[in-house]
């Protein structure tokens, strides 16, 4: 049977991987490819389980070599998604999962137009910028530039939406697994046949709900609380205060990871 390329991207700290690992916990079949980077490791990171993690030349190289599917420099690093991956996948019969920006997003999609794209969203930027700083306090330490860096970041990143088939707002963590949970097994069954062992119709609600032709009404929050919709076309943030409240309630709607 066919696998399906699943795509998923997000601005960093939106809470993605943890939804990745959290469904392959509860579906099997989907394989994860882990993409090459030339950042350096952060806290705990291993080369083979987070990322591939290469040197520059290194990584230019591999570029040469034709060995990517897709790549893109992000941040000042390369990140890439070796064609191994997706060969071994379909050679096991599985669908494969992509966890890339938007810039890879792009490439994949123009040589692979059958791809499924997933988008998820933070609820706002506020929630983002205490996942990032979470982040960063878990790696020891908190660099506020960085932080509002990449929420300035996220903002371009989310214009991007329109791209994708499916949108996934995580702001409730267990809402947002069983939505894209919902998401691998519709289209397993609209495009291989293959059955849903549990409350079918519920599952493929769930799913038809996140498509993008769907989301607007819950869309629109998002969009305006960073800046996308309105007329002023500036992006205007409300971050309010840090506190213990706001980070001990964060924990409950979603993650504080890539």
């Amino acid at each position: 049977m066919a696998g399906i390329l699943f795509i998923i991207s997000a601005p960093s700290g939106s809470g993605k991987s943890t939804l990745v690992s959290e469904l392959r916990k509860q579906v099997g079949g989907v394989d994860f490819s882990v993409s090459w980077t030339t950042r350096a490791p952060r806290g705990s990171e291993a080369h083979g389980r987070e990322y591939n993690f290469a040197t520059r030349e290194q990584f230019e190289r591999m570029i040469e070599a034709g060995v990517f599917l897709e790549y893109a420099q992000v941040f000042g690093s390369y990140y890439g998604t070796a064609r191994q991956a997706l060969e071994d996948a379909r050679a096991a019969g599985h669908d494969l999962l992509l966890d890339i920006d938007v810039q890879g997003a792009a490439q994949v999609r123009a040589r692979m137009p059958e791809a499924v794209s997933i988008f998820v969203l933070p609820p706002n930027p506020k929630v983002l910028r205490t996942r990032l700083r979470n982040r960063s306090r878990a790696e020891g330490v908190v660099n506020e530039e960085e932080v509002y860096r990449r929420l300035s970041e996220a903002s371009k990143e989310i214009e991007n939406y329109r791209e994708y088939g499916y949108i996934l707002v995580n702001d409730i963590l267990d809402r947002a697994v069983a939505q894209l949970e919902a998401i691998v097994l519709a289209e397993r069954f609209y495009r291989n046949g293959e059955a849903i062992a549990y409350r079918s119709r519920r599952v493929l609600e769930v799913a038809a709900a996140c498509l993008q032709s769907n989301s607007q009404e819950r869309l629109n929050p998002v969009l305006e609380a960073f800046g996308i919709l309105g007329s002023s076309g500036q992006q205007q943030f409300n971050f309010g205060e840090d506190s213990d409240e706001e980070d001990s309630v964060d924990n409950h709607e979603g993650t504080n990871d890539d």
